[in-house]
């Protein structure tokens, strides 16, 4: 038990890892979610090549900032890129497909608030799925760095 306030400790310092994920996190956000709306909304492209556009923009932000900033890997990047691809389709699809499902669900719920489309509430739970989803890949997939044993 005394394992846990200092895990809850450590992550929340600001060189920890989870912590710069979360700053570079903000960063793709703003990039890919700004892209996706924009697309969707002002210039009237449809909710599968908004997402996959605004996605593809924040994911070559996200790579580079993650690689150097979020975990400082030293993984080539020819291995990294490959890996980060397929992470980054695989949480794409995922998200985006059951937010998609979902979001009929929850637009029900949230019939009070007038002017927000079900492809809006979906782009809005996709991106939170979207997030958790890569972090996990990055970290225990992309960017996995082996502790040496002494």
């Amino acid at each position: 038990m005394r394992r846990i306030p200092l895990i809850l400790k450590n992550c929340l310092k600001l060189t920890s890892p989870f912590i710069r994920f979360l700053l570079v996190g903000i960063v793709n956000t703003l990039i890919g979610l700004s892209s996706i709306l924009i697309l969707m909304n002002i210039l009237g492209v449809g909710y599968w090549y908004s997402t996959l556009a605004g996605n593809a923009i924040g994911a070559v932000a996200s790579f580079f900032l993650n690689r150097a900033f979020t975990f400082k890997s030293s993984v080539s990047y020819g291995k990294s890129a490959f890996r980060f691809a397929g992470v980054i389709v695989i949480c794409y699809f995922l998200s985006y497909s059951v937010s998609g499902m979902l979001a009929e669900n929850v637009q029900s719920m949230l019939a009070f608030t007038p002017g927000t489309s079900a492809q809006n509430t979906a782009v809005l739970i996709g991106s939170l799925l979207y997030t958790v989803l890569n972090f996990m890949g990055q970290k225990y997939f992309v960017f996995y760095r082996r502790v040496q044993e002494f």
